[in-house]
């Protein structure tokens, strides 16, 4: 007879003590290893062993918008720190070229944010715990452009994820927005970015729409976006603060996935810009840095 001891196979339990601290917020444990081990039949002094796949499944992180210069960055970072990704676009075909890189983390899925909330609740699913929109109008002779995908496509999305009870939800904007507020009237920037249909008054629309939904947010509103690899540090401000500057997407992308890992960035609009000669900061202690503000 083949003793229990001789038989019995070892799992190995992943244990949290050496991952980074702020990974700990990323995902609950218990709904990873619920029912690891199940133990399928005993004959004898013989133990037969199962492992429940399915109880491995990484919670994904749905991003829309994610063939686009900034979007497919997220999910490229997304998939390099080990996060599962839903990726959202308008075309499939072209996505399976632009996200070309073959991982059994990413899903790729039709979503258009101007169709609706109902299809949206749809592709974003029970298996996601978290939205990043990186939609953006293209140039065009439609005015309403702007409106369809930056004020009413985002504010679809919020009511997806309150359809799916998904509670964490992070924009990638644009510094600017309140520029009115900011005396930016006049300022070259302002005056070019609203051009195309008020660009930056339907941003804040949608920003103002999010911080009144309830969910947990985090607004990212970048400088001017710069296809080049990252150059100098990332600066990171309160809202209504930054009127210039630049950024890579690279950052942009950074910035966003850090803000699912630190509490610290939960319900709060940051600016953020790149300057050679600011300091190297943590996220914790830049996202740290910002103070919550109530929409009055």
């Amino acid at each position: 007879m083949t003793s229990m001891a001789a038989t019995l196979t070892t799992v190995r339990i992943p244990t949290f003590r050496n991952l980074r601290r702020s990974h700990a917020h990323q995902r609950p444990v218990n709904k990873h290893f619920n029912s690891l081990l199940t133990f399928a039949k005993m004959e004898g002094s013989e133990i037969t062993e199962q492992v429940d796949e399915d109880s491995r499944a990484k919670k994904k992180i749905f991003v829309a918008g994610a063939t686009g210069s900034t979007g497919k960055r997220i999910v490229e970072q997304l998939l390099a720190k080990g996060f599962a990704v839903k990726a959202g676009v308008r075309d499939v075909e072209k996505a399976r070229t632009t996200l070309s890189s073959p991982n059994p983390s990413l899903q790729i899925v039709k979503a258009d944010v101007t169709e609706g909330s109902d299809k949206l609740a749809q592709v974003i699913g029970d298996d996601s715990e978290a939205v990043i929109c990186a939609t953006g109008f293209r140039p065009g002779w439609d005015l309403l452009a702007p409106w369809k995908v930056d004020n009413f496509g985002t504010v679809n999305l919020v009511e997806a994820c309150r359809k799916r009870n998904v509670n964490r939800f992070i924009l990638i904007s644009s510094i600017l927005v309140n520029g009115a507020a900011m005396g930016q009237l006049l300022n070259p920037a302002y005056i070019f970015l609203n051009v195309f249909g008020l660009t930056l008054v339907a941003k804040l629309q949608a920003e103002n729409y999010i911080r009144k939904s309830g969910i947990n947010y985090t607004i990212i509103r970048p400088g001017g976006l710069r296809n080049d690899p990252p150059t100098g540090n990332v600066v990171m401000e309160p809202e209504d603060t930054l009127y210039a500057g630049s950024i890579s997407r690279d950052q942009v992308a950074e910035v966003a996935v850090e803000a699912l890992a630190y509490p610290e960035a939960s319900y709060k609009v940051v600016e953020i810009v790149s300057r050679p000669d600011a300091p190297k900061r943590s996220y914790h202690d830049l996202f740290g840095s910002i103070r919550q503000r109530s929409l009055d």
